[in-house]
């Protein structure tokens, strides 16, 4: 679906001036003990209509560990995701789960439980408390997503009875979609996928939740939770085959997948919206969820709008569709992109080798972008150096044992090539790990960079997306990383590609380089496009009515040191279809209204922000959720900080 946007010229100077009044802008180091040493962009408290209200720091809590924020009656629920797998290589002893909180009196929250969920499993996006009332169940229901950060994990979702939120009982776990995935091979087939995200909603007599299947293409996944002790599978869906996805995303590289939904009853009809990455935002009917039906999507603009207003910058969009939802009155959606990184890397180019100069797809891991290295340029031959992971028999060699010191061209670097995984390969049977890890390992090796490969996935059908992991990276040095296709891999090193799984046992072929083994020189650059924003669209049309941005996330000088600069996740006001609010990590939270005449002459509906709250030490936001206090009726806004626990706020002028 296309829709021509006009581009629209108008000032919100509003924004700049509530930013430069009330946030100092300045990174904090390591005595910011909130956020273990990490840098964050640091602000003065509460600024606009909006006041601060209550603070809860969980026990116990590590740095990372909190995720997700929900509320039902008298009690909020805060995931919690750093196990030690995930947390890399800084440590980490915390199993996943969700903390009970009683928010009964907001200016004095209590934790009062723990919810555990399996070992080596973790609770990210899917944290959801609602009432559900069927023929099969009449209670307060809580709905969690699993997901695998370790040997021992199980996925899938789990459902609790918070009817009694002092105590909570299981009526499920760990079930879902149980067929083979072709993203990853770790579960068995007596194991759910694993799922990133979960939204469940009532329907009358029957009960549905929706979940993100992590492991297939058919990623869209309803089950009938009419009786929540035995969820049914009863639809699965791919969006990709409604064409969905833009070709002018990014700079080549398109990776179309669900990441979150929410379910809203709009004119008597169930429909979804559904956010999916680089595919945009979808609407499908779900009046019956076993046969849902496409409704319509959205575009990104082109050139990317938010970009070229605050910076004159004309790129195409990024994408990274993270969430949406509606506003009060269902006229329009607001939804967020998320970017964990303020640089996108230009195409790799293979220098040199049969075929050469011949580019490949790269997308962001986590690391630090090119633009680090003095000349801004990653360049020179490369060296093969496996899977990294700690605990190998097979470790990542010295980079000075490869490339002695002055062996180098001048402004080259001395860059270590690290596969995904492992996973499927009967010669490197030990546990994955994430790229952070990886890159760790390296830079204690000496390596200068690294640049990750995607691994096998069965069949070169599949388009061999670069795709290797994401995150754990250590907050205390920046590591220069970018991944990119497994094709890649082998041609980098003048292999026969292969993309088999398992793996060729003892590989006979001798289509995998060995450990140590140089290839041929690559040359990769990186260009700045900002931190994630927020996007407002039309719901009858899909067309997009604006964007918004914090000005830090369109500035190059903050694009290191100062934290993760975008936007997460917004809650939209119940009643009021003009306000909403964000969690913006380390731009912390943040409170809009839409102006609906318009802040310019082309008298458009657009974003306007009109308050927030920045730690003088630093937040990182990752969830925000409206409630309303079941005896008072007021309403506040809650926030969870992923390095210390639940935010309370109220909009004073609402």
């Amino acid at each position: 679906m296309r829709y021509r946007i006009i581009d629209r010229t108008r000032k919100r100077t509003l924004v700049g001036v509530l930013m430069t009044i009330t946030l100092t802008l300045a990174a904090v180091g390591g005595a910011a003990a909130q956020h273990g040493g990490t840098d964050h962009l640091t602000g003065t408290g509460e600024f606009g209509t909006i006041d601060f209200v209550s603070k809860l720091t969980v026990n116990p809590v590590e740095p990372g560990a909190i995720s997700d924020v929900a509320a039902l009656g008298n009690f909020a629920y805060l995931g919690r995701w750093n196990t030690a797998a995930c947390a890399g290589p800084e440590g980490g002893t915390l199993d996943g789960g969700v903390y009970v909180v009683d928010i009964s009196n907001p200016a004095r929250p209590r934790q009062v439980g723990f919810i555990p969920a399996h070992q080596d499993t973790i609770v990210s996006e899917g944290v959801q408390a609602l009432h559900i009332d069927t023929p099969k169940f009449n209670g307060d229901i809580l709905v969690l997503n699993n997901e695998g950060c370790g040997k021992n994990y199980k996925a899938g979702i789990s459902i609790w009875n918070i009817t009694n939120p002092l105590k909570p009982f299981k009526l499920s776990e760990n079930l879902g979609d149980f067929t083979r995935g072709v993203q990853d091979v770790m579960n068995t087939p007596h194991d759910a996928n694993q799922v990133h995200s979960a939204f469940a909603w009532d329907a009358g007599n029957k009960a549905y939740v929706v979940i993100v299947d992590d492991e297939e293409a058919k990623d869209v996944d309803i089950l009938d939770i009419t009786n929540p002790r035995k969820p049914v599978l009863i639809s699965e869906l791919d969006l990709n085959q409604f064409n969905i996805a833009q070709p002018e995303i990014g700079l080549g590289t398109l990776t179309s997948f669900l990441h979150d939904m929410v379910v809203k009853q709009i004119d008597g009809h169930f429909l979804m919206l559904l956010s999916y990455w680089d595919g945009g935002y979808v609407i499908l009917n779900v009046d019956d969820p076993a046969h849902p039906i496409f409704v319509g999507d959205t575009d990104f603009t082109n050139p990317d709008p938010e970009l070229l207003f605050q910076t004159g910058r004309s790129l195409t969009p990024e994408g990274n569709g993270h969430y949406a939802e509606w506003t009060a009155d269902n006229a329009r959606f607001v939804t967020t992109d998320e970017d964990f990184d303020a640089f996108r890397t230009t195409p790799l180019t293979r220098a040199t080798g049969p075929g050469a100069p011949k580019t490949y797809t790269t997308v962001p891991v986590g690391g630090a972008p090119v633009t680090l290295l003095a000349d801004k340029r990653l360049n020179g031959p490369v060296a093969y150096g496996g899977y990294g992971c700690p605990g190998t028999s097979t470790p990542i060699p010295l980079a000075d044992s490869i490339f002695p010191p002055g062996s180098l061209e001048p402004g080259e670097e001395q860059i270590i090539v690290l596969q995904r995984g492992p996973v499927g390969d009967p010669d490197n049977t030990e546990p994955a790990c994430f790229p952070g890890e990886k890159a760790d390992n390296a830079t204690d090796q000496g390596w200068d960079a690294v640049l990750f490969v995607a691994r096998h996935l069965g069949s070169a059908a599949l388009d061999d997306p670069p795709f290797c992991g994401f995150g754990a990276f250590p907050d205390d040095e920046q590591i220069v990383a970018t991944c990119t296709t497994h094709a890649a891999l082998h041609e980098l090193f003048n292999r026969a590609l292969n993309f088999d799984l398992p793996y060729p046992d003892d590989d006979p072929n001798d289509v995998e380089p060995d450990i140590g083994e140089v290839g041929f020189e690559i040359d990769i650059t990186s260009i700045f496009d900002g931190w994630g924003y927020i996007h407002l669209y039309d719901a009858s049309t899909f067309a997009e009515l604006d964007t918004f941005a914090i000005p830090q996330a369109m500035d190059p000088a903050f694009a290191i040191g100062f934290g993760v600069l975008s936007v997460h996740e917004i809650a939209a006001h119940p009643t009021d279809s003009s306000r909403f609010y964000s969690s913006y990590y380390a731009g912390g939270f943040r409170a809009f209204k839409i102006k609906e005449h318009g802040c310019g002459s082309d008298g458009a509906p657009c974003i306007v922000q009109v308050g927030g709250y920045l730690d003088p030490l630093g937040n990182d936001f990752w969830g925000v959720e409206m409630w309303r206090h079941p005896a008072t009726g007021q309403l506040y806004i809650l926030a969870s900080d992923r390095d210390s626990g639940l935010w309370i706020f109220q909009d004073t002028n609402p």
